[in-house]
């Protein structure tokens, strides 16, 4: 299934099944709402029939998860392309849930940041606890996928000692959306196109083949030392193709428009402002 956070004339969040050009009606709530519940059928909430995408403004799948994990330099292109070291264990840090906006909402750039850079990622749901998980087992408690842009501050997060997570937690800068694509639609997620568009022209364009840690190994390290709850997101990493890494160096103003496109989870759009 594919999975929406959806309001309807100025209403709340509804959570619905995306068939095309229309939606399912599931129940109210986001689609953390949706896991937690385990209603997973149309009709198992109090609406039915379908609903026209094109009545609707899509919402970010999940707005308040209990933990957002990203992961650094986990892209061996992406990491040549930096000049860093290939790390021998997943780098991490974290985002919080005022920087999730979703599709066609701005990411707004405030006057601490004058680099405010793009990353498009795989982002993994988590769907059931999971403490101690292998990673041959890791895969079975994924219960989805969708589209992120890590935006990352990048004058902040290269003068603060190494602290990455002022840079990357700026209320906005981190769009995710627009469905949840449940596990089971996404058979191999190291198997993955990747790609972003500035303005129309593509500036990432890598593979999830590329990652260094995949995703069963990042469950694996990440639950031996912290409970991963239902609807927590882990964003990936990102292949290269930065603005940081060009030459010259290219960074976001007022008026870009950003397309995350990663295989099988359609097209994430935001404005810049």
């Amino acid at each position: 299934m594919k999975l929406v956070c959806y309001s309807q004339n100025g209403g709340g969040p509804k959570v619905g099944i995306l068939e095309g050009e229309t939606i399912v009606p599931l129940m109210d709530g986001d689609v953390l709402d949706h896991i937690k519940s385990g209603k997973a059928e149309p009709g198992s909430g109090s609406e039915s029939g379908t609903v026209p995408l094109s009545d609707v403004r899509l919402l970010a799948p999940i707005r308040k998860p209990e933990k957002f994990i990203g992961i650094g330099l986990n892209y061996s292109d992406h990491a040549a392309e930096t000049g860093a070291e290939i790390p021998d264990k997943p780098i991490v840090f974290a985002k919080y849930a005022n920087s999730i906006v979703g599709p066609d909402e701005p990411v707004v750039i405030p006057p601490i940041t004058e680099k405010a850079d793009y990353e498009a990622e795989l982002a993994v749901v988590i769907g059931r606890e999971a403490k101690n998980v292998s990673a041959a087992e890791a895969l079975d408690y994924v219960f989805g996928y969708t589209n992120c842009n890590d935006v990352s501050a990048r004058d902040l997060q290269f003068s603060e000692g190494g602290q990455w997570t002022r840079s990357k937690s700026i209320d906005t800068f981190a769009p995710i959306g627009p469905f949840i694509a449940t596990a089971d639609e996404v058979p191999d997620p190291q198997n993955l196109s990747v790609r972003l568009t500035l303005n129309g022209e593509v500036v990432q364009d890598g593979s999830t083949a590329k990652m260094i840690f995949p995703v069963s190994e990042l469950i694996e390290f990440l639950s031996s030392g912290m409970t991963l709850s239902p609807g927590d997101i882990i964003s990936t990493g990102t292949p290269p193709g930065v603005g940081s890494a060009r030459t010259p160096q290219l960074f976001l103003k007022p008026g870009d428009s950003m397309t995350v496109e990663i295989e099988g989870l359609g097209s994430l759009t935001n404005p810049v402002k």
